[in-house]
């Protein structure tokens, strides 16, 4: 349940982070950081896999991060903006949504045919960690609904008069990420939860790409920018291969 608290915060200012900031830099930034600190603490926590592949993989990761933040950083000088609050959102948010696996991943069982008692198997985790959203959503939500972090203070009115489509789009993004979250957990079992929790933040490439390619956010970045994004691409893509070749 604590893992779901703090997940949920750092799921709030990385939704906050994108609209200040765009999904382009929030998502990789903020989703990459905590890719990059989660596997080192789970790895240090349940040491399994190859760990030179492994870091190495976190290592190019941490690249691809690092040029997406100087592509973003070409591109909002070009438009002379300077989103350091939105960068600032994602960095916490990345920090916070590091620990939450640890805490869901200390309350599974070792034996999932014979769990040991006080532990839990994936299936009730799961469970228990929605709780842990569900409640604590109450609490940040009604707060940033008052002193939002982005755009104007919102009331629950507000919230019930909009439309259908809307909703149903949340419920949808909802039900996706949460048979995601649960077959991370169920995968760590053979995988690793290193492994299991890096390859889970693979979704940081799919925002990158959204971002880019579906919203146009870089349409009219200024020259040489094209350059640092295929080189962030080939960087996420050559870590996530090598986080899964350190479970192989």
């Amino acid at each position: 349940m604590l893992g779901g608290v703090i997940f949920n915060l750092s799921n709030i200012l990385l939704v906050a982070a994108i609209a200040i900031a765009g999904m382009s830099i929030a998502f990789p930034v903020g989703v990459g950081l905590c890719m990059v600190l989660g596997v080192i603490i789970n790895y240090i926590a349940t040491p399994k896999g190859e760990a030179f592949t492994l870091f190495a993989g976190v290592g190019l990761v941490t690249l691809a991060i690092v040029l997406d933040a100087l592509a973003y950083r070409k591109l909002a000088s070009s438009q002379q903006k300077t989103p350091a609050k939105g960068i600032l959102l994602s960095v916490m948010a990345g920090f916070l949504m590091a620990w939450f696996f640890r805490f869901v991943a200390s309350s599974i069982a070792t034996n999932l045919e014979m769990p040991e008692t006080g532990k839990l198997t994936p299936y009730a985790a799961f469970f228990f960690f929605v709780i842990g959203i569900v409640i604590s959503n109450l609490v940040f939500n009604t707060i940033l609904m008052k002193k939002p972090l982005a755009g104007e203070p919102v009331t629950f009115g507000e919230y019930f008069r909009a439309g259908s489509k809307s909703h149903l789009s949340g419920i949808l993004g909802g039900m996706i990420w949460a048979l995601g979250t649960a077959l991370s957990l169920l995968a760590a079992g053979k995988a690793g939860y290193a492994i299991s929790f890096g390859l889970g933040q693979g979704a940081t490439l799919i925002g990158a790409l959204w971002g880019v390619f579906i919203w146009k956010e870089f349409k009219a970045a200024p020259k040489g920018t094209w350059l640092l994004l295929t080189l962030m691409f080939i960087l996420f893509f050559s870590g996530l291969g090598m986080i899964i070749l350190a479970g192989t």
